[in-house]
């Protein structure tokens, strides 16, 4: 696909790649060398300044420093997130799947949910449940997260049934599927393996917003990094930070790997030719299957 959209590069573009390539790398270098030089200027680099990690003072233990982070920082930060992603998924689609109602004023109601929700910030929604309704900070932040979420999570999923060609929902009212049969079983699952990387990006989003939860009082990672500072000093933020960027990453990276792997696996699965005894048994038309 690609010989015929575009020229394969020739020797000098090739060479040209090849020196812009070189040139980043250093420029990058440098700037990372720069900022290393920076913070080593201002102390931020000494030992001292990191031995909360490994030798904690205040009698306190290295153990209990990342216990505090990892397993009630972080692991509160996933149960948000494992909570509000499989709800908001289900919400959406069932958002998707209405908005596509063939009657405006069918589909005009899931418009406005997606719209309302979509456009209001999800620390106003964390708000809105924490003092509307009275919730818990742990049920503010899920509402939060569930309902910004399923909005965006809609769009996608309504932006790969549009991408569809429209043949196959022709072809499948032809061999006389309805057309409920027509969307969910064959329409929407090529969407949602259509849009599954970006539906895996929005689900990475949910995750790094659960970070807003420490405004509302959730005890998630970013707000046991707080506390672990007010604790241990200011001169430990830089650690504290180090380490909890550290985590976001880890996850974030370990989903988008996951990401890819189920995208491959599904491309796979669905461009595998049939096996033999499927094709034997596949219905044709004018006469009855062999």
């Amino acid at each position: 696909m690609s010989a015929i959209l575009y020229d394969s590069p020739g020797p000098r573009a090739r060479r040209r790649e090849l020196i812009g390539s070189v040139v980043g790398g250093v420029l990058l270098l440098a700037l990372l060398g720069s900022g290393l030089w920076f913070a080593a200027g201002r102390g931020v680099l000494d030992l001292e300044r990191w031995d909360v990690l490994f030798d904690p003072p205040k009698g306190q233990t290295a153990a209990a420093v990342w216990e505090s982070m990892v397993v009630r920082g972080l692991g509160a930060t996933l149960r948000a997130a494992a909570v509000a992603a499989p709800v908001a998924l289900v919400l959406g689609l069932v958002l998707a799947v209405w908005r596509t109602a063939r009657h405006r004023w069918q589909r005009g109601p899931a418009v406005v949910v997606i719209e309302l929700f979509r456009g209001l910030p999800v620390l106003l929604m964390m708000f809105f449940g924490l003092i509307g309704f009275g919730w818990s900070a742990f049920e503010s932040v899920v509402f939060g997260l569930t309902v910004y979420n399923m909005a965006i999570i809609a769009e996608i999923l309504r932006a790969g049934l549009a991408s569809l060609p429209k043949g196959q929902t022709e072809a499948a009212y032809a061999i006389g599927l309805t057309r409920s049969q027509t969307l969910l079983t064959i329409l929407l699952p090529q969407a949602v393996r259509t849009m599954m990387p970006s539906l895996i990006a929005q689900l990475v989003v949910l995750l790094k917003d659960s970070s807003l939860g420490f405004i509302v009082g959730y005890a998630e990672l970013l707000q046991s990094i707080k506390n672990n500072g007010q604790f241990f000093g200011n001169q430990y933020y830089v650690a504290l930070f180090v380490v909890g960027a550290g985590l976001y990453l880890t996850v974030n990276i370990s989903l988008s790997w996951l990401a890819r792997w189920t995208q491959r696996r599904t491309m796979r699965t669905s461009s595998a030719p049939p096996a033999p005894d499927e094709v034997t048994r596949a219905p044709t038309f004018g006469g009855p299957s062999r």
